[in-house]
């Protein structure tokens, strides 16, 4: 389906303030500094440069790979190294980006964070009108290949955790887009998609940690709590069916937050989602981009 001005535009508009975000997430992250002041930053400043947060921000430390956002009393530091992953949504049309951040003192994660920059240099290298999805995972793997045999490293590819193809209100929208070799051979034309390549020095296998603090729209089914049913209103007209967390509905003044999580958990109506983290404990490094692809042209939107 040919994307409309609008929308391209709308992508395009996220893609900015994405790249503004990024240069300001390394002005201020700093170890020792609270995971809860980082997202509020970051999330703060999506809005004040005409955005909305697609998702909350996750800020995932060492072996956790994806879905942490700090609660509201959350005390967790920022040590280690740190993945921030961002979703910008302008009416509806998403930018998703990440950056990993090594903050320790001896550059312990320089490796790491240098190859993960790598792969996903090389697979924006190939990325074409109608190329195919198995070219993301050729081009990420021989990549890494080269990486670990120069420098006498190890590292592999989570094979759990993909890019995704991206829609209106919709972070994943149905095409997976895998960093390893596979036989997708789905055409990529006229569309906005994610490549999101985590690395790891451990066994590359994920498992589902303790519920985070992240939910998400699954039903359109009904709840008789009055105070779930004026929480699942708020939710449907202000995030529809982008993620959205604990604390943005205390900072909206909400009460009996938890109480009303609890009941549309249970009834189905939201899913929460588990913190992922590496099997092996090792650390984990993200990097991803937001491409577009219409007509003839590409884009690195979040570039």
């Amino acid at each position: 389906m040919i994307m409309e001005e609008n929308e391209i535009s709308a992508y395009q508009k996220a893609g900015e303030i994405a790249v503004e975000v990024k240069r300001f997430v390394r002005s201020f992250v700093k170890p020792g500094v609270k995971l809860l002041e980082i997202a509020e930053q970051i999330e703060k400043k999506i809005r004040e440069l005409g955005g909305e947060p697609a998702f909350p921000v996750n800020l995932s430390l060492n072996e956790i790979a994806a879905h942490y956002t700090p609660d509201p009393e959350d005390e967790t530091i920022a040590e280690g190294i740190l993945k921030i992953d961002i979703g910008i949504s302008v009416e509806g049309f998403i930018a998703d980006t990440a950056i990993s951040i090594d903050l320790t003192p001896d550059g312990e994660f320089k490796d790491l964070i240098e190859a993960n920059k790598g792969v996903l240099a090389s697979a924006t290298e190939i990325v074409r009108p109608g190329m195919k999805v198995m070219d993301v995972g050729k081009a990420v793997q021989k990549s890494l290949k080269k990486f670990n045999e120069d420098n006498e490293t190890e590292f592999s590819v989570i094979r759990s955790l993909s890019g995704h193809s991206l829609a209106e209100d919709t972070i994943h929208a149905g095409l997976t887009i895998s960093n390893y070799p596979n036989e997708n051979d789905a055409e990529l034309n006229d569309m906005a998609f994610a490549i999101e390549p985590f690395l790891t020095s451990g066994d590359g296998d994920i498992y589902e940690g303790k519920v985070g603090e992240i939910y998400g729209l699954v039903s359109d089914a009904q709840v008789r709590d009055g105070d779930a049913r004026e929480i699942l209103k708020f939710i449907k007209e202000n995030y529809k069916t982008r993620p959205f967390c604990r604390r943005w509905l205390v900072d909206e003044g909400f009460s009996k937050v938890n109480f009303a999580l609890s009941v549309l958990v249970k009834q189905g109506i939201l899913h929460n989602y588990p913190v992922l983290v590496e099997k092996s404990k090792a650390p984990v490094s993200q990097a991803e981009n937001t491409f577009l692809i219409y007509g003839d042209k590409v884009e690195v939107t979040t570039e």
